[in-house]
């Protein structure tokens, strides 16, 4: 019996059939699951993802760099791809938020349509949260050439545009600021305070299928102070979006 994973799925208030649908799973799959046997590695970092833990709390004898104790004191998780972060963690992530919100990307168009998420945006703007969201120039002929380039569909010019246009009601709002890049990015960053979201990118990869890093800061945050130096270094030389 996995006694860590019983435990919080108890404290997250999630039955075997509730963690079956989240992950796609067979609710056989996640009895096992219970009973000892140790998942494969994307539905390990799933896991401990929706239930808020640390795979190494819960698999300690999984092996691997990523749940081994060694790993660095930032990484809190690792998601093998974009779209296995639970709409969740998403929300929890941005709610969380009391001082800074940051995106970098390229259109980050899965959070424009995602109706709460905006909202939450919106609210933490309005409440004095500095929110701060940098996407690529659809009108730049540049970026569209780099997007050739990085093996990303043209598509991404219009995804960009598609949020832009969910943004706009933003412009002149005191705390939210939108801006756009023409870098070349090689990963996209999501900031809440001292946490980060690092959804990597991988040549002809979209990045809903690339893997993501959940970090958090540490007395010794050489990980997240990197990242964080990359926004800085691409938000003061964006324009600001009209």
């Amino acid at each position: 019996m996995n006694e860590p994973l019983r435990r919080a799925l108890l404290r997250a208030r999630l039955r075997e059939d509730d963690v079956a649908a989240r992950l796609g799973v067979d609710p056989k799959t996640v009895r096992r699951w219970l009973s000892g046997r140790i998942p494969y590695a994307n539905n390990r970092a799933a896991l401990a993802g929706l239930v808020g833990a640390d795979e190494a709390d819960l698999w300690p004898d999984a092996g691997g760099p990523l749940t081994a104790r060694s790993r660095p004191e930032e990484l809190e998780a690792v998601y093998p791809h974009r779209w296995a972060v639970p709409r969740e963690a998403w929300t929890h992530f941005f709610e969380s938020a009391q001082h800074e919100i940051g995106i970098l990307a390229y259109s980050a168009l899965f959070l424009a349509e995602d109706a709460d998420i905006v909202g939450t945006l919106d609210n933490k703007g309005r409440a004095g949260v500095t929110v701060r969201i940098a996407l690529c120039d659809p009108d730049d002929p540049y970026v569209a050439e780099r997007a050739v380039e990085a093996g990303i569909s043209d598509a991404v010019l219009a995804k960009t545009r598609s949020a832009l246009t969910v943004y706009r009601p933003w412009q002149g709002c005191k705390n939210i600021e939108i801006r756009l890049h023409r870098a070349a990015l090689y990963n996209s960053l999501y900031r809440s305070d001292g946490q980060l979201f690092v959804n990597q990118h991988a040549y002809g990869i979209p990045a809903s299928h690339a893997p993501v890093f959940c970090l958090r800061e540490s007395e010794n945050s050489t990980i997240v102070s990197a990242y964080l130096e990359s926004f800085e270094r691409i938000w003061t030389t964006a324009k600001p979006a009209r």
